[in-house]
């Protein structure tokens, strides 16, 4: 077999295109592939698919899968046609997509090579620059975009917010929570933000929302109840984040109590720190014999943990009515309880105790928001930062987004 049949075997390529030419070169380490259109083929509009006259012709080239150890460079003679409504535009060719230097089965190796490891690894495994590779995850992410169905639905979403840098810069991230995927990134931590995805939604997607699970910031609650039917509802305010809040105010409560003990020679809280914060259930046997006698003891910090603890047994309930009445016995300890923290919480808890108990009827939870944002965090590691924060949105949607990333014809 010749080698022009042979490569035009191996690259799929057929009428009316053709190999006319391989040149190998040793010394460069480089096989380069010639390839032509036959003369007097029928030439079409790449945009309308008309039927238009040739009007010159540009030399491109494109990187592909190396040959053995030689890394295999197309190069082809490109028509570009005449449209009376498109003007002179390059004919696309079967091997690559419009805009790339690398051929569809390249940038498909890239894609699964990046997909594992981070741009810079990739950079020096396949000789190609940082640009290069960043062009590549940006083409699959435009690409995985724009073959999402636009009339799909999302039952369940959790809401998010992720630093982008330090300095109070943010990105809002909604993810579906039953697949997990990220499905909007927007710009900063406003209303607008999260506004911005609910109004590319129709009526009926709008309707299908069943629960949208996210922190208490009132930007997020707004732009919700402006755009979510029945809002009231479905807005839940998970118990991660009430957590999260009660643990704060027990850790205040403990530093304030630690510092006053050790004014009397007392360190009974030295070192307790993670004591306090950590999941009983998560545990050991003897972790909680040790941490069992403070807890008993008449410390307020104990008297503050209890409180957590208390709190986080209340999602347990089935019926809102039961739910409310449980809370309400709750407040009434919390606020009574003559620690600032704890009681600073439990305004606001009073305040929210509406997406709270939402949060239980619903069953809702934002752990696949919280898994999103500790996969995210990890994005930003591996990647050293990003100075562009739509490189850093594009590595959102190619990690996490769940698209169909790779070009046409490419599994």
């Amino acid at each position: 077999m010749k080698d022009k049949d042979l490569y035009a075997q191996i690259l799929g390529i057929s009428s009316p295109w053709q190999v006319t030419d391989v040149e190998l070169a040793t010394s460069q380490n480089r096989v380069t592939v010639k390839i032509d259109i036959a003369p007097g083929t029928s030439l079409a509009c790449p945009h309308c698919g008309k039927t238009a006259p040739g009007y010159d012709k540009r030399r491109k080239r494109w990187r592909h899968l190396d040959t053995c150890q030689y890394q295999t460079i197309l190069e082809a003679n490109i028509p570009r046609v005449s449209c009376p409504e498109h003007k002179v535009s390059m004919v696309h060719v079967p091997w690559a997509e419009p805009g790339s230097g690398f051929t569809a089965l390249f940038e498909a190796l890239v894609i699964s090579w990046l997909q594992e490891t981070t741009i810079s690894a990739v950079s020096r495994q396949l000789s190609l620059s940082w640009n290069a590779i960043d062009g590549v995850m940006q083409r699959a992410v435009k690409r995985g975009l724009a073959r999402r169905d636009d009339e799909a639905t999302h039952s369940r979403l959790g809401v998010d917010e992720t630093a982008f840098r330090k300095g109070h810069d943010y990105v809002t991230v909604v993810a579906d929570q039953e697949s997990g995927h990220v499905i909007h990134v927007a710009n900063d931590r406003k209303k607008e933000s999260l506004e911005s995805f609910y109004k590319n939604l129709n009526s009926q997607q709008l309707s299908a929302i069943e629960c949208v699970s996210m922190d208490m910031w009132q930007g997020f609650v707004g732009a919700t109840k402006n755009c979510v039917p029945d809002a009231d509802n479905k807005i839940a305010f998970d118990k991660f984040h009430v957590a999260q809040y009660l643990g704060d105010a027990v850790d205040k409560v403990r530093r304030q109590e630690h510092k006053a003990l050790l004014e009397f020679g007392d360190a009974t809280l030295t070192g307790s720190k993670y004591q306090w914060l950590r999941n009983p259930s998560n545990m050991s046997r003897k972790q909680w014999r040790a941490f069992k006698g403070l807890t008993q003891g008449i410390l307020k910090t104990a008297r503050a943990w209890g409180i957590k603890e208390l709190a986080m047994s209340l999602w347990h309930y089935a019926s809102r009515t039961w739910a409310e009445k449980g809370w309400t016995r709750w407040y009434s300890w919390a606020i009574r309880s003559r620690l600032d923290p704890i009681k600073k919480v439990a305004k606001m808890i009073k305040k929210y105790l509406w997406g709270i108990i939402n949060a239980i009827v619903l069953n809702a939870s934002n752990g696949h928001a919280e898994s999103t944002n500790s996969k995210i965090k990890m994005i930003k590691v591996k990647s050293r930062g990003f100075r562009c924060k739509e490189r850093f949105k594009t590595a959102i949607y190619f990690h996490l987004g769940g698209l169909n990333l790779y070009p046409d014809g490419v599994k």
